[in-house]
């Protein structure tokens, strides 16, 4: 294949995707750039493998340290397993394009894309999205795409297109939008607290350049594209025809069983059970291998008719006014909101809607507990962080228990996205913050129990958040022929989220979005279905708020007793070396008699942390006193250092004298200092003056004026 090349303008940045000259033998491949970042997108395809039953889709993102010119971190000196980032770019890319691949098509299909280049200021993830769709579309797997992937950012009040690493610093929303010509199917979006109307025109105008980006993969689609090959087998008619026939009527009053979740799954499972029992039952062993393999293969086709039947029978009872859990299409489940349901911890909560419940617990940290994240960019730290965990119990299964999964890391920062915008800023609360989020049950959006419990747990730690913020996922049942109208479904159940076209989450305070997560199973959304969803979402969101506020109106007073007290002070920064001492030893000396821990930013901002009353004051007091800064009209209790005939030489703060003439040791003439003061006396002296050379000049009779006039009004009120 000759080299072949289209390109865009994009942001005022050229958009470029090169085909025939890199990894010539996948089926797809591509070189995507974007400034000086540079991405590779790779797609390949295998037969499918005997008995799955699913598409086995694979996405690999890796961001290789040598692109930006870095060493990884720590002992080995080589890339390990997928960091966050890398994790949630891959969900990011696979969740868009899943479900734009034919209905049971089973082959086994594998996109990997890796980071080349990276300038550190255009961000690779949103590339790869590109690279993996061009990959795709070029190639001879049956994709119905292609989609475009851009990032909207938002600077001084104006909406940015594939917004540069300077610019997200200004940035109040962080916009990831993926699409094709005929809508949206991915949306990501983290905001501060930004209104309905706001998040929409920056969706409409994200869309715009989505389009073009489509338009530039359909360019190089027309040059290089191969013919797209499907050999998924259709399910025989005579299949469809006896599971129609037989199993409609039984899975219908299956699935509108009285009782929970696990009475229902249970009814239709014995139901579909008994089914195949009765007309795809296994034939005898003497029948021979070819009557077996027929037997496997037309109870596949069985199995698969009857998933098909299954969300039929969901959507027409959906679309019938009633759901299989008997409530309205706008009505929320039973909500139950706890704080403080655990001793010793900092914060605790259990948030329960339905058969959906989160237990979320918060810890409080100094700056030691920040995570610290090395990728392609500076390394920096995070002081909050949510970790999401998903145990087999919590759907009813026995299956094998491993570390956190994509699904586990995406739904934790979803809910950390959520939460992010209302945290007090560092300045306010220094404290290190942690959430984890562990599903007791499931049933429908446990990232959104996850982050309706996590402001529970912030609230019940004493956490001083700015608002409450709740969150609900919105599902659809799309309109269809014989039936045009969209249903749209309020705090979606499992099975609706599973037959059903979209999981639509938005979390938010009563004032606007803080987090948005859209993933459909139809081929995309228009402007109006999305604007739809954010007014029935708002209205659920402010009635969850509502329950969250009824059990902890706001943000407890007091800390708990077992977490740490942080106190914040500030020295000059010339005395840092003073503070930590020759080797540290001042600095330890401070902490071992304390009882604190004290850490020192290059700024001279001292952070002071103790579990247990008082150690922080202490510690915080020997601070202040040994780097503070003698301050003009400040009135000091100082001790004589030594006498001379002129005045007396006071030191007002640890390492720092002053001179008290002798004109100013009291009123009337002074003979001899002695006089009056003595080496090592206590006297308290007032600041008159601090020269250019920085030297001090005290008056003990100034001080002595000023506080007998205190005094003297203090005994007059």
């Amino acid at each position: 294949m000759a080299l072949t090349r289209v390109e865009m303008e994009l942001g005022g940045r050229t958009l470029s995707i090169e085909t025939g000259k890199w990894a010539k033998q996948a089926d797809g491949a591509v070189v995507v750039q974007y400034g000086e970042t540079v991405v590779l997108g790779t797609a390949v395809h295998a037969a499918p493998r005997e008995g799955l039953d699913f598409f086995p889709l694979t996405v690999d993102y890796r961001e290789k340290l040598n692109a930006a010119g870095k060493f990884p971190g720590g002992f080995r000196k080589r890339e390990g397993a997928p960091n966050q980032k890398e994790v949630l770019t891959m969900r990011n890319i696979d969740r868009p394009i899943r479900p734009l691949f034919p209905k049971g098509y089973k082959d086994e299909v594998q996109i990997q894309c890796w980071v080349l280049a990276a300038d550190g200021q255009n961000e690779p993830d949103v590339l790869a999205g590109i690279a993996a769709s061009a990959a795709l579309s070029i190639s001879s797997v049956p994709f119905e795409g292609p989609v475009g992937n851009v990032r909207v950012g938002r600077v001084e009040g104006e909406l940015v297109i594939m917004p540069t690493a300077a610019q997200n610093e200004y940035s109040d929303i962080d916009l990831l939008l993926c699409g094709h010509k005929d809508g949206l199917n991915m949306i990501e979006f983290g905001g501060y607290e930004t209104p309905e109307d706001e998040t929409a025109a920056a969706i409409e105008f994200g869309y715009e350049h989505v389009k073009q980006v489509v338009a530039l993969i359909d360019d190089l689609v027309a040059k290089v594209g191969k013919e797209k090959v499907n050999d998924t087998p259709a399910i025989p008619q005579d299949v469809l025809d006896l599971v129609k026939d037989k199993l409609s009527g039984p899975l219908r009053e299956a699935k509108t069983t009285d009782g929970d979740k696990l009475a229902r799954q249970e009814a239709v499972k014995t139901t579909i059970k008994n089914f195949l029992n009765e007309n795809f039952g296994e034939p005898a062993p003497e029948s021979g291998v070819g009557i077996y393999n027929a037997w496997k293969t037309r109870l596949k086709f069985a199995k698969e008719a009857v998933h098909d039947l299954e969300e039929v029978i969901t959507r027409e009872i959906i679309r019938s006014g009633k759901r299989t859990d008997g409530r309205a299409m706008d009505e929320l489940r039973n909500i139950e909101c706890d704080a403080g349901v655990l001793p010793r911890v900092h914060g605790s909560a259990v948030f329960t809607r339905g058969e959906t419940q989160a237990l979320v617990t918060a810890t409080l940290g100094t700056g030691r507990d920040e995570q610290i994240v090395d990728g392609l960019g500076e390394e920096y730290s995070e002081k909050f962080y949510l970790h999401y965990n998903f145990p087999p119990f919590s759907v009813g299964e026995a299956k094998r228990i491993t570390g956190p999964g994509r699904r586990e890391i995406g739904h934790g920062m979803l809910a950390q996205k959520a939460l992010q915008p209302v945290l007090p800023d560092v300045d306010q609360f220094p404290y290190t913050v942690r959430l984890v989020s562990d599903i007791f049950e499931s049933n429908g959006s446990s990232s959104m129990a996850s982050a309706c419990g996590g402001c529970l747990a912030l609230m019940d730690a004493g956490v001083p958040i700015k608002a409450t913020v709740g969150g609900i996922s919105i599902g659809l049942i799309q309109g269809e022929e014989g039936h045009p109208e969209d249903v749209y479904l309020t705090d979606i159940q499992g099975e609706e989220d599973h037959f059903g076209d979209m999981d639509f989450k938005v979390t938010g305070t009563r004032n606007g979005i803080t987090a948005i997560q859209l993933d459909l199973k139809i081929r995309g959304l228009n402007l109006e279905q999305i604007k739809k969803t954010f007014e029935l979402a708002k209205t659920n969101r402010v009635q969850i708020i509502d329950f969250i506020e009824a059990e902890i109106p706001e943000p407890r007073k007091e800390l708990s007793v077992h977490a740490p007290r942080m106190l914040t002070t500030h020295i000059h920064p010339e005395k840092i070396g003073k503070l930590i001492g020759p080797g540290g030893k001042t600095i330890r000396a401070i902490q071992e008699s304390t009882g604190a821990q004290i850490d020192i930013e290059e700024d001279g901002t001292v952070f002071i942390s103790a579990a247990g009353g008082g150690k922080a004051e202490a510690a915080l007091e020997e601070v202040e006193k040994l780097c503070a800064e003698v301050k003009e009209g400040a009135i000091y209790t100082g001790r004589v250092s030594s006498v001379k005939d002129f005045g007396a030489f006071i030191e007002v703060i640890p390492g720092q004298d002053g001179l008290c003439h002798i004109s100013e040791l009291k009123d009337g003439f002074v003979d001899k200092v002695t006089d009056v003061v003595q080496v090592g006396d206590e006297v308290r002296v007032k600041v008159i003056l601090i020269d250019e050379q920085g030297r001090v000049k005290l008056s003990r009779k100034a001080a002595m004026k000023e506080e007998n006039q205190e005094e003297a009004s203090i005994a007059g009120d």
